[in-house]
């Protein structure tokens, strides 16, 4: 049934939503989003002129009123699906933080209602409920500054409410990014004679050393294949590194990656330690007959491997450390060894970390740091060269009390 045509006192014919009031006067309603809204004129012409403004008005702030009903959500997945530039393993743990800790809770604010004040209440339910890490949070602040930004640039929001948010949540918490600690010269020692010495744990010993003369990162050791490594010359090619992550489906997935940075990939010498290391590793997997058996982006041939033929990952070798580090200090082998040292906690990357703070004091040649770690930037490697430990303060102060 077509509509019937409604005329004012002049017999104009009127346009949908305009109406001529019982006094003479007009009004034009419109809706946005469910909301009504009326604009009014003592005459057709003037409040037609007004309704050119509205319609205009709606065509260059259309994303602003979409703003009133798009959630945080929504912005980031349109995130997701302009993003470009991460690798597969960074998006996808992106991604699973996000769900983990935004999407139920604040991930469900309209966009355009998000205050600063909102963001720094939400850093600090993280930090006071959540009992998140400062570096947590600080993964959380990446995510959300770039979601946010997308609004920002899409004109949905005027500023980016993540702005500086978590420099402040840093003050107000009293929060500082802890710098791994390197192990001291005798818990160095420690770790690698109770691996030696340890029937159950000698077979974490061969990675061990090599992570502790070689300072590579865990994945670039993890992912090492034995045409790699260079017996005649003694040295070590690294040139990709494996990395296992979340594929978004509930399942975790190996992948080869390139190194962290263009400067990752470089020769690293062998030294006899590590070279002894490397042999008795392959001797180790020929005496168990352990065969590599796994295949990742067609890469194989792994150096390190389980007794299953699988590959190792940063979560089972810092799971293997914490026993490792339960079993030291909990057994008489301290009775025979230094008993005043014990193992202090620590992780895989501990371990590159220990490398690093060695060559420092040993004196060697900053750049030469630099290249070995494979730093891309040289005040990564000053950072690390500029920790004096304490046994360094001690032999300095030898040094001044005989010469000075």
């Amino acid at each position: 049934m077509s509509k019937v045509a409604r005329y004012d006192s002049n017999r104009v014919k009127l346009r949908t939503g305009e109406y001529q009031k019982a006094g003479g006067n007009y009004e034009y309603r419109y809706t946005v989003f469910g909301k009504r809204y009326s604009v009014y004129a003592k005459n057709l012409d003037v409040l037609r002129e007004k309704e050119s403004q509205i319609f205009s008005m709606d065509i260059a702030h259309q994303t602003r009123f979409n703003s009133r009903i798009t959630t945080l959500n929504d912005v980031f997945d349109l995130w997701k699906e302009l993003k470009r530039g991460l690798r597969p393993n960074t998006f996808q743990n992106y991604c699973y933080m996000y769900r983990q800790y935004v999407q139920e809770s604040f991930g469900r604010q309209y966009i355009a209602s998000i205050k600063k004040s909102d963001v720094k209440r939400f850093f600090n339910y993280l930090a006071d409920e959540r009992r998140l890490k400062e570096g947590t949070i600080g993964v959380v602040h990446t995510i959300l500054h770039q979601v946010f930004q997308i609004a920002v640039d899409d004109e949905w929001i005027e500023r980016n409410p993540s702005d500086h948010a978590i420099k402040e949540l840093r003050r107000s918490h009293q929060l500082d990014s802890k710098k791994r600690q390197a192990l001291s010269k005798d818990e160095q020692e420690l770790l690698l004679s109770f691996l030696s010495q340890n029937t159950p744990n000698a077979r974490w010993y061969p990675i061990t050393a090599i992570l502790l003369g070689t300072g590579m990162r865990v994945g670039e050791a993890t992912g090492l294949r034995w045409e790699d490594i260079d017996f005649e010359e003694d040295m070590i090619d690294v040139n990709h590194t494996l990395v296992y992550y979340s594929s978004g489906t509930h399942q975790c997935k190996y992948a080869i990656n390139d190194t962290k940075t263009p400067a990752g990939k470089r020769q690293i010498p062998m030294t006899k330690t590590v070279r002894a290391a490397f042999l008795m590793e392959k001797e180790m997997q020929e005496q168990l007959d352990v065969v590599c058996n796994i295949s990742v982006d067609g890469y194989t041939n792994f150096v390190f491997l389980n007794r299953f033929g699988g590959l190792h990952t940063q979560g089972t070798l810092n799971k293997a450390y914490r026993r490792i580090i339960r079993d030291c200090n909990d057994t008489e082998f301290l009775k025979s060894e230094n008993p005043s040292v014990l193992l202090p906690n620590f992780s895989s990357h501990n371990l590159r970390h220990t490398f690093a703070t060695r060559l420092c004091e040993s004196g060697m040649n900053i750049r030469l740091i630099q290249d070995v770690l494979g730093h891309s930037d040289i005040s990564t490697t000053m950072d690390i060269y500029a920790h004096v430990t304490q046994e360094a303060r001690c032999q300095a102060r030898e040094f001044m009390d005989l010469y000075l």
